[in-house]
Parts: structure tokens; sequence; C-alpha cells
């Protein structure tokens, strides 16, 4: 048995069935090099899992270059999950060679297949870095919300390797060796046991904030195509306080609700090729024609967040016969139930009077409506004060703590990732109400929950309705326990596992027969 399973060992590492020896130090560099790779993919693997809050918009922005929906982010995890499974794997063949005493050979095919996936991981990185930057500070977040578990994570990993470690250091010649064998090993154990003093997360304490209340990004986009009235109404029943949405004019002036603007605005969420074949790049048109568009068969057919699925027949085939709303529909449905609305206005930069400008004709059209000035959280910044003139019962949002200081304000409405957990709680200190968008995943809202955030805006108002506390939250003495008894186990382990290899390599020495067997055996 012992021998099929050096056998089947080595030719899957190898793919030699039968015992080599070629020259071992080479081998044991590509083993350093599987190890480098191994953690290159891991690394890459763990930034795609975080970054995954956003890859409706990596997605999005794909679109606009190629005019066609694929749900790219997605190929690109599964590419990088097979990538970085076939290195755990061929890593943990290689350990199992070093610890039964294998010769370490390589198969060539698997040499290429390593420095493509190091090619894969460098170009994969190097495009992040470069369309998505600001995403390296939703990595740094992260760790807010990881760091425990990946401390603990990483003395169970230290304890394992210690018993490879410290056969190395027995089996080494030369007390030089044995001293940096020794050393290193020493250096890294004491950063991976004390690092939790480092560790600063919001999710460590004895205070937890009230839950933040739920915006509804677009609606709910994961139940029903963006901002259509469908989208809003199921919104309504995860119990959002808000509607966020985006406003555009038609050609005679009247405010409807669409997020992609530009040429080609329509082409992503309408049918606009086939009702207006030849118009689908311009962006003029009535808001009659407008209403004659369908906005929710593309919902249907390219499934933008895999939750179709979950849908009934009878609101698959509601979501299909979706048109473009006007912000007054969207007015009504916000008296009726309550509930206040922020917006963006996507063309105002284009106007340059305040009354030809989106802010006005936007603004007459809310007064009109009859809604309470109170429900609105007026965000455009462009004409601002000239709106706090023609209705000053509006709530003033800013998205620059600058301006809002000098308007006197105390709302902020900022990217997830454009504040800290102590500029989170300065602010809140302050009674200033602090909304963060887009925040789609549970551990991001765990963490802005206990960031004491009042309010986010999402798109998966569905997943976060039923929280009744963060994902993860633990008093400080209860980690500190958890740390502490961790690392004492672990040091306990290894010291046990050193004295083990020590009398192993006591009683197996290296001095042997000419025959080559141990003088234990003679």
């Amino acid at each position: 048995m012992i021998t099929m399973f050096r056998t089947c060992l080595r030719g899957i590492y190898s793919c030699h069935w039968n015992q080599r020896n070629n020259e071992q130090n080479r081998a044991r560099c590509w083993l350093s090099f599987l190890s480098f790779v191994s953690i290159l993919a891991l690394s890459w693997m763990y930034i795609c899992f975080i970054a995954f809050n956003d890859h409706y918009d990596v997605n999005n922005e794909l679109f606009k270059a190629v005019k066609k929906w694929v749900n790219w982010y997605m190929i690109v995890m599964i590419i990088s999950a097979v990538l970085a499974i076939y290195c755990l794997l061929l890593l943990v063949f290689g350990l199992l060679h070093l610890a039964i005493k294998e010769p370490l050979n390589l198969h060539c095919l698997h040499k290429v297949f390593l420095f493509l996936g190091l090619l894969a991981v460098t170009l994969e990185t190097a495009g992040f870095c470069f369309k998505w930057e600001k995403q390296w500070k939703a990595i740094y977040m992260s760790f807010q919300a990881t760091a425990p578990f990946l401390q603990l994570s990483a003395v169970v990993a230290l304890t394992v390797i210690s018993c490879l470690v410290f056969q190395s250091y027995h089996r080494a010649e030369t007390a030089a060796c044995k001293v940096f064998i020794m050393m290193t090993f020493l250096v890294v154990s004491a950063a991976v046991f004390l690092c939790p003093l480092a560790i600063c997360s919001p999710c460590i304490t004895s205070n937890l904030p009230p839950k933040p209340a739920l915006i509804g990004h677009r609606g709910a986009p994961m139940l029903a195509p963006e901002n259509t009235l469908m989208s809003f109404r199921k919104s309504l029943e995860c119990g959002v306080v808000a509607f966020e949405t985006d406003v555009q004019l038609s050609k005679d002036k009247k405010p409807f609700l669409m997020h992609d603007c530009g040429k080609n605005f329509l082409l992503r969420t309408t049918d606009v090729k086939d009702k207006f074949p030849g118009r689908d790049g311009n962006s003029n048109f009535t808001l009659q024609e407008l209403k004659t568009l369908n906005a929710g068969e593309w919902f249907s057919r390219s499934d933008p967040f895999w939750t179709l699925s979950s849908l009934s027949e009878e609101e698959r085939r509601e979501a299909n016969n979706q048109t473009v709303p006007s912000l007054s529909e969207l007015l009504v449905m916000v008296k009726k139930h309550n509930v206040s609305l922020i917006f963006d206005l996507k063309n105002e930069n284009n106007s340059t009077v305040f009354q030809s400008s989106d802010s006005f004709y936007t603004t007459e059209t809310i007064n009109k409506s009859g809604i309470s000035p109170g429900k609105i959280w007026w965000l455009p910044p462009e004409y601002r004060h000239d709106v706090m003139k023609m209705e000053p019962g509006f709530k003033q949002v800013y998205n620059k703590q600058k301006e809002m200081l000098m308007d006197g304000g105390n709302f902020m409405n900022m990217n997830f990732s454009s504040l800290s957990a102590r500029e989170i709680s300065e602010l809140r200190k302050s009674n200033v109400s602090v909304n963060l968008w887009v925040v789609n995943e549970r551990w991001l809202f765990s963490l802005l929950w206990c960031s004491g955030v009042s309010s986010v805006t999402t798109n998966a108002c569905h997943l976060f309705k039923g929280m009744s506390k963060p994902d993860w939250h633990l008093e400080p003495n209860m980690y500190n326990g958890i740390w502490i008894g961790t690392d004492i186990v672990s040091l306990l382990l290894m010291i046990g596992l050193f004295l083990w290899q020590r009398r192993k390599n006591h009683i197996y020495r290296p001095n042997t027969s000419e025959k080559g067997i141990p003088l234990l055996a003679l």
C-alpha cells in the first residue's frame, strides 16, 4: 500500500512512475518557485473575492468597450480559482515528497503551466491596478474584517509546516545552516503570533452601533431590471428608507430614469436598436418615444447578477414588460410609501445657466408632484445654491466634507472605501449622517455596521434585510482569549514536534552501513 502511494505521488508530481534521482538542488528551486506562484495565485483569488462587491461595475465597463454583455468577472473568477487549486494541490504533493523523502522531480508540463499561471496573475493584477485602482482601498478595508481569521489560519498553517522545518533543521549538516533555519522560523513565528497587536477591527468592540438603514440602488437591481418601477417596488419589500436613482432630461425637457448616459446610453438596458434602427447612438428622444422602449427584456436575457432563477414565472413576465419610467411616476411611489429619494443628474454639466439646467426642470417636476420637500435628498452639486433658493426644504447631501462644512450641512454620501472607521466615528460624533455606496457583500455590510455608518446604498437589499447582527462581532476580551489560547496551543504542539523530530533523527541518524542500512537495523 505504501509503495503504491509513493508511486502514485511520484507519478502526479513528476509524471515518472519510477524513482529518478536527478539534481535535487535544482528540484528544490522549482519547489520554491511553485510555493511563490501558489502564494500569488491565492493572493489574487483573495483580491477577486473582495472586489466581487463591484463586479457589476467591471462588467458594465467592459460592455462599453465590446458592446456585448458577458459576465466577464465570473470568467476571471473561475480561471483564478482553477489556477489557485491547481497550484495548491501541486504544492501539497511537493511537500509530501519532502516528508517521505522522495526526489523532487517536477515535470516540465507542470513548469510550463506554472509560468503561464504566473503570467496570467501578473497581467490580471496589472489590469486591476490600471483600471480599478480604487479597489486597493477596499482590499485594505477587507483586512479589518478578515485579519483575525487570517491570523488564526496562519497559526494553524505554521504549526503544520513546523514539522518539515524541524526535519530540515535536524538534517542540516552545518551549524550555520541550523542557525539560519531556526532564526528564520522564529522570526516568522513571532510575527504570526503577535500580529493581533497590530490588528484594528471595528468589529472587535463592546459597543455595537445600530444597524445601518438600506437605500435601494436603482431599486433592487438583483431582483428586477434596474431603474424600473418593478425594481423600486421590490426594494420596498426589503424595507428601504430611500430610493437611489439616476435622472436625465428627454428632448422635450421631461425628467426620466436612466443610468447610462452619452452616446449609446439606451443600448444596454432597452431594445432601442430594434425600435429605432439607426438611432441607438442618438441621445435625442422625447419622453413619449422613450416610453415605447422595453426596459426589462435585457435583464431576463443577460441575468446580470445570476439571480433570475430566484424569480417566479409571474415575476419574470413582469420584468420582461418593464418600460422606461419618468421621474413623475417614481415620485408618486415615493409619496405613497413615504420614503425618501436621492438621485444623480447624469447630464448636468451640459447646461450653462440654472434656468435651462437639468436641476431646474427636475426641481420644477418635484414641486409639481406635491411631495414633502424633506423627502428629497439633493445630491447634485452643480447648481446646489440655486436649488436651495428655489426649494429650501430639500435635504442637502454632500460628497465632499469641505463643501458640507461651508454650507453647514450634516449629510455625507460617499464611496464605501472613501472613509476609514475612525473618520466615520468622528463624523457620527458630530451628528453627521453618513451614507456609503455601493455595498453588496455581507462582509462589507457587517464591517460598515460595526463602523457606525447611518445607511448604505445597495443592490442587495434582500440579502441584508434579515440580518439582525453583523456576520461576526466579538468582545475584545473574548477575542484576546481566542488569540492567546490558540498561540499557546500552537507553541506547545511545535515544541512537541521539535522533540519528536530530534528523537527520530537521533534514532535514525545518517551513519549507515555500506549497504545503506541504518545502524539500528544492524
